[in-house]
């Protein structure tokens, strides 16, 4: 039933613009004619539903954390943190897409002709590719590091996966904080100045928090202070996941 969805969603996707593949939830720009179906997409569509794999009749759901904050929130560090320590297969939409594309497959070839045709990944590959991902790992713990974005990408996960997750762990940092952090990294980044950083955490606010309000009125939101060093954070994770059942 979700392939036939997928398809269904994909062929009538409304046309956008992007530059990145990573979210599908930035501002759309271009559009084409009416009625004509963007090749790569089409294509890109009949592959994901035709050869899209398949529980094999596993009914083993495993924990699903969802791992959200600002950008300079410190959320990457600790899910690096998190994963050692407590045994979770760490996924991140962001890497998970751009495996596809360096892996040189049909499917990550489809995925670049989406971006240069100034087209946007739509949310149901991304979350595509996670659900895989997680199958894969067959493991009975999984971080999702940075997703999702939006109520766009949350809304295609819950459809796709057939679930919520189990927990919304969420790094509250104040913006001087985030700013502080991101300007100091030195990481060679061309993100990295003021201006930019400043888009980027107006983006978080406009796009992220709405799926922060959301699960927090469904229970699922934990929040933890990300003021302080990662050593000084990192003790307020393992209290609240020490608390978990998995």
């Amino acid at each position: 039933m979700w392939r036939r969805r997928l398809g269904a969603f994909l062929l009538r996707s409304p046309p956008s613009s992007s530059s990145t593949a990573a979210s599908s939830c930035q501002h759309r720009r271009h559009h084409l004619l009416p009625r004509e179906e963007p090749p790569a997409l089409n294509r890109l569509a009949r592959l994901f539903t035709s050869q899209a794999g398949s529980d094999g009749g596993n009914s083993q759901k495993p924990f699903i954390a969802f791992v959200l904050g600002g950008p300079g929130s410190g959320k990457g560090t600790q899910c690096t943190k998190i994963a050692l320590d407590f045994g979770f297969a760490h996924l991140s939409a962001g890497d998970l897409l751009r495996h596809e594309i360096a892996s040189g497959s049909e499917k990550g070839e489809l995925i670049v002709d989406i971006i240069k045709e100034g087209r946007i990944v739509p949310s149901e590959i991304t979350v595509e590719l996670i659900r895989k991902a997680m199958e894969a790992s067959n493991a009975n713990k999984v971080l999702i590091d940075g997703f999702p974005r939006c109520e766009e990408n949350r809304i295609a996960f819950e459809r796709i996966v057939g679930r919520e997750p189990d927990i919304v762990v969420f790094f509250d940092c104040p913006e001087d904080e985030m700013v502080k952090r991101l300007l100091g990294r030195n990481q060679g980044r061309v993100d990295d100045n003021i201006e930019t950083i400043k888009k980027r955490l107006k983006v978080f606010e406009s796009l992220n928090i709405p799926v922060i309000d959301y699960y927090s009125s469904r229970g699922k939101v934990r929040k933890i202070n990300a003021t302080g060093t990662a050593d000084e954070i990192f003790e307020a994770v393992c209290k609240l996941f020490s608390s978990l059942r998995f």
